[in-house]
């Protein structure tokens, strides 16, 4: 398969998504975290009052290190933020802070598709895995030529990385839904000029793009397998 041309066309458009989003989340953290807020309050300040704001008493907010490795970990009830956002007082540590809140709200209010994510993840971690290796392995054996079981293993392989496509599908609204979240409150909070909360939404619509690259990677990949595996194209 690396002497096909198309292989190379989808990896080669993946890592350009990947990397234009990765770009520009980065450029435009740099750039709104020029911008102090006029409250004066830290990202981790921020997070604690939303929490406090929708009634959430049992979700911690610790600060972690890396850049942009802020999180949620629902598992453990941990609000996890980078030092970039933690301790800073700027429009992009406001937006960051609030978005990670906005996962600890789908928590504690039950979201669907936060909960349906949570129970991909195994399915999803297999898929990324394993999937690609064995439609690899089945065309080796011969499934492009229409062989029983190996088009079988072949069929088996493109489920699991399905699994994994799946998941990057899935996110999109769940992230999407707690950049909406992350905007209310702090609109709804008065944390935020009007100024302000632009500047947090532009930081979260460009975090967004990460994972419309994601996704769109993913779904080629799986075309292009899915199209080796059923014969649509010549090897």
């Amino acid at each position: 398969m690396i002497t096909d041309v198309w292989y190379w066309v989808v990896i080669g458009a993946g890592m350009l998504l990947s990397f234009g989003a990765s770009a520009l989340v980065k450029s435009t953290f740099a750039k709104y975290s020029q911008f102090t807020t006029r409250s004066g309050m830290t990202g981790a300040d921020v997070a604690r009052r939303i929490l406090a704001d929708n009634g959430i008493q049992d979700v911690r907010v610790e600060r972690v290190p890396g850049h942009l490795s802020d999180h949620y970990d629902p598992t453990n009830k941990v609000l996890r933020l980078s030092e970039a956002v933690y301790d800073q007082r700027n429009m992009a540590a406001f937006g960051v802070a609030a978005h990670e809140v906005g996962h600890a709200i789908q928590h504690a209010t039950g979201y669907a598709p936060l909960k349906f994510r949570s129970a991909w993840v195994p399915l999803a971690n297999i898929g990324s895995n394993l999937g690609i290796w064995v439609v690899f392995l089945s065309l080796v054996m011969g499934a492009a030529r229409g062989a029983g079981l190996p088009f079988i293993i072949g069929l088996v392989g493109l489920g699991l990385f399905a699994c994994a496509t799946v998941f990057t599908l899935i996110t999109l609204p769940v992230e999407f839904d707690a950049s909406k979240r992350a905007i209310v409150a702090l609109e709804n909070g008065g944390y935020t000029t009007t100024e302000e909360v632009e500047g947090a939404r532009k930081v979260l619509n460009a975090a967004a793009m990460t994972y419309v690259a994601a996704a769109a990677a993913s779904i080629m990949q799986l075309l292009y397998w899915a199209s080796l595996l059923l014969g649509n194209r010549d090897d």
